[in-house]
């Protein structure tokens, strides 16, 4: 479906990606400069345009992934290669954007939760972060989401 032929009232693809992205920006920001995330959300709010951007999906995960970080981490700490401090910045909030969706927002398909942080990583990551990024994400959402990557029953 395009972005035109959305339903009233439901973000469009693009909008989604706006927010993700913005939420990569603002975790960023926060996991560096320490600020308050609140501070940080309204600083993102009004020096860009939301009305391109999925503004409940942006509040809902730059609100809940730093109040779930003890949680996220653990959750894919098991799956690193090395210690989660050594983990490239961008990468860790991906790898916590990316968690968090896999376990809290199973109307967003494992496949769709997976490419976007990948596109992320490519854009905002090192070299072969994306790879990294895609690697643990593919085996979160088989834990995770087992009888969705399974598929149907035949």
């Amino acid at each position: 479906m395009t972005d035109k032929g959305q339903a009233a009232g439901r973000p469009s693809t693009s909008q989604r990606k706006r927010a993700r992205k913005l939420v990569l920006q603002a975790l960023y920001q926060w996991q560096i400069s320490g600020a308050d995330i609140s501070q940080i959300e309204a600083e993102f709010r009004s020096d860009n345009d939301f009305e391109k951007v999925d503004g409940g999906y942006f509040s809902e995960l730059i609100r809940a992934i730093p109040k779930s970080i003890d949680e996220l981490d653990e959750t894919f700490a098991n799956l690193l290669d090395r210690p989660i401090n050594e983990v490239d910045p961008i990468e860790v909030s991906l790898l916590r954007m990316g968690t968090y969706e896999l376990r809290h927002r199973i109307d967003v398909p494992y496949r769709v939760v997976i490419n976007e942080a990948v596109e992320l990583a490519k854009q905002f990551g090192g070299t072969d972060g994306h790879k990294y990024i895609n690697g643990i994400l593919d085996k979160l959402g088989a834990r995770l989401r087992s009888a969705e990557v399974r598929g149907p029953r035949k």
